[in-house]
């Protein structure tokens, strides 16, 4: 399929989550994720008005953003490693993978020297996989205490992947303990401010990710294709 199938498609998939779970569709954003993608697709993506796009390694993600950095809003979805933030920071807008606190403080350093600040989400490892990176849920009150203070990071909000599910009926757990825990980290204010996200649902399961409060979901395959 095309970008101009698959974009009403997905579009039309959305919207009814959406109806289902009584949500706003101006809820919802979408990051098209090109990592399998090449630079002439990823430079159609834009064209098409798709303008947040997702990546998972500065490697794979450079001649694209070379290309095409000003042209949309850049979101890094990967597993980051300590001595690529130089690379990433100042590129990409937002960074779905803090999830340790080695990481925040290379962030919270880089950041600083930048004169920025670094948007972020916790990611989670609320599966338990091991396959998975990510903090346990029962350590994101100890790790928000020890980010807080942090002056030039942002944490915007958190982010989750599911295991991958033939019925993705099953993967809804996942989503509802993500939206959960979000709920509780602003109930007590633990950071001090809101913190408004939820970075959850892929290509297999984003409708119900939808139907569990996700703000942003990372769609590849069912959307851009794979080459």
């Amino acid at each position: 399929m095309q970008l101009t199938q698959t974009i009403p498609y997905v579009e039309d998939r959305i919207a009814k989550s959406c109806v289902r779970s009584g949500r706003d569709r101006n809820e919802v954003h979408i990051i098209a994720v090109t990592k399998y993608v090449s630079l002439e697709t990823t430079g159609q993506v834009l064209k098409q008005g798709l303008h947040h796009i997702g990546e998972n390694r500065w490697q794979d993600a450079q001649a694209k953003w070379e290309a095409f950095g000003d042209q949309g809003t850049w979101h890094f979805i990967g597993h980051l490693q300590t001595n690529k933030v130089k690379d990433v920071l100042g590129k990409f807008a937002y960074i779905h993978s803090l999830d340790r606190l080695s990481l925040a403080k290379e962030l919270d350093k880089k950041a600083g020297a930048m004169g920025i600040k670094a948007q972020c989400f916790i990611q989670l490892n609320v599966s338990g996989e091991e396959t998975k990176y990510g903090l346990p849920p029962e350590e994101l009150d100890s790790f928000v205490q020890a980010i807080r203070g942090m002056e030039n990071i942002h944490i915007v909000g958190l982010m989750t992947m599911a295991p991958y599910e033939a019925e993705p009926e099953a993967t809804r757990p996942v989503f509802r303990r993500l939206r959960e825990l979000r709920d509780e980290m602003n109930r007590v204010r633990a950071l001090g401010y809101e913190v408004p996200h939820l970075s959850m649902g892929m290509s297999n399961d984003f409708e119900v990710a939808i139907e569990e409060g996700a703000t942003w979901v990372r769609l590849g395959s069912v959307l851009v294709g794979k080459e």
